[in-house]
């Protein structure tokens, strides 16, 4: 019902407050800045890098001929307006889901999921640590991505806890229904997988369930385009419910799936059941979401790219990686940068900004390698591809496999 969030919306009077707005450092400020904290993150999350580079990430479908296919910084915005709609209806906080929602996949790799399991793979065999870009986007935010203050200095990007938390919360392959947030002001980094802890304010619930509808609907649309479902839309017009879907010319589109969706759940949740749909929008969401990964992210026309994903990426890590040795580490690189001045350029002047033997004049950041150390410079190479568009891994890796 509208406004029926309102009594626990994350603002001033929201026991929560001080936890949510808190940061782990002060941030500077001015005398004539009139935005609120969360209006900040959000401003400081679209001036960003991380965030520019999302128009050339994959969502599902690579590098597409057809300039209306969605790309992650379209899913990125789909998911701020579905949750702007849904937060505004409810009396929910709109400042805190858009910054929530711009920043959820800032820790996508290049090449959609197919990226982040081969990333996954590699940090299991080297480091002994998993991927998953829910972790990496808080990581990236708290460490890695950098914006110049006032003074003209680097500095951690340094978002709210709320912000934080929606981020590394925000997983949208959930089936459960009835979400709530949780009590604890936890560390974020006690993190050990994906859904593991529900989001620590409703803000933060109403954007992880506004990303799977979000891709559910468009990730559909964009494959009726692309007549990857040719075969199969006689199946989709029956699970959504039409009848004499081509006799009715039913339409199947994003908006239809989303605004229905939207106003289900609007109108069946409450403070005290939580986030729900109807039982009936609910099995409707788990059939399409079952539909897409059978039909979709599984189509078979996808499998040659997923099998160059996997080319590229391990070929740049495995050309970094064999830099290492210890001491010598540094002395390799240069060696390589007469064959491949581009990757090594970019690796060791990103690098520069995050080690402790960089140069660290104009910096203001954290200091997160030792890079004679193995595990922190193999680290470090997962996260410089983790930041890469599709676009600049593919050019980086024709570098190197070039002459």
């Amino acid at each position: 019902m509208k406004n029926s969030f309102k009594s626990v919306a994350m603002k001033e009077e929201n026991p929560k407050w001080n936890n949510a707005i808190s940061r782990l450092s002060p941030l500077y400020s001015r005398n004539n800045d009139i935005r609120s904290e969360f209006e900040r993150d959000f401003t400081r999350v679209i001036h960003s890098n991380a965030y520019r580079r999302l128009k050339h990430k994959t969502q599902v479908f690579y590098s597409p001929q057809n300039d209306h296919i969605c790309t992650r910084i379209e899913h990125v915005n789909h998911v701020e307006s579905i949750s702007y709609t849904i937060a505004h209806y409810l009396g929910l906080a709109e400042e805190l889901t858009k910054a929530i929602a711009v920043s959820h996949d800032l820790g996508h790799s290049p090449f959609g999921h197919k990226g982040e399991k081969i990333l996954n793979d590699i940090c299991k065999r080297d480091i002994g640590t998993s991927f998953w870009h829910e972790k990496n986007g808080l990581y990236f935010v708290d460490n890695v991505e950098l914006l110049e203050d006032n003074e003209g200095y680097k500095q951690n990007l340094n978002l709210t806890y709320a912000v934080r938390d929606g981020i590394i919360s925000h997983c949208g392959e959930i089936d459960e229904n009835a979400i709530v947030p949780r009590e604890d002001f936890i560390d974020l980094t006690e993190y050990q997988f994906p859904n593991q802890f529900a989001p620590y304010t409703w803000e933060g619930c109403v954007v992880k369930i506004s990303d799977k509808i979000s891709y559910i609907g468009r990730d559909i649309e964009d494959a009726i385009s692309l007549r990857i479902l040719d075969e199969h839309l006689e199946e989709l017009h029956s699970l959504l419910g039409h009848k004499d879907n081509i006799k009715n010319n039913m339409i199947i589109n994003n908006t239809v799936i989303i605004n229905n969706l939207i106003y289900d759940l609007c109108n069946n949740s409450s403070p005290e059941k939580g986030l729900c749909f109807s039982d009936t929008s609910l099995e409707l969401m788990n059939k399409i979401k079952e539909f897409n990964y059978k039909f979709i992210y599984g189509a078979e026309i996808l499998e040659a790219s997923n099998q160059y994903f996997s080319v590229v990426i391990n070929q740049i890590y495995n050309t970094l990686k064999k830099c290492y040795d210890g001491l010598r580490t540094i002395n390799n690189l240069n060696y390589l940068k007469k064959f491949y001045p581009n990757l090594v350029n970019g690796f060791m002047e990103w690098i520069n900004n995050f080690s402790k033997t960089g140069n660290r004049e104009g910096l203001k950041n954290r200091v997160l390698f030792d890079i004679e150390k193995p595990t922190d410079y193999y680290f470090a190479i997962v996260l410089y591809i983790s930041g890469m568009t599709d676009k600049f891994a593919i050019d980086t890796y024709n570098e190197i496999i070039g002459f």
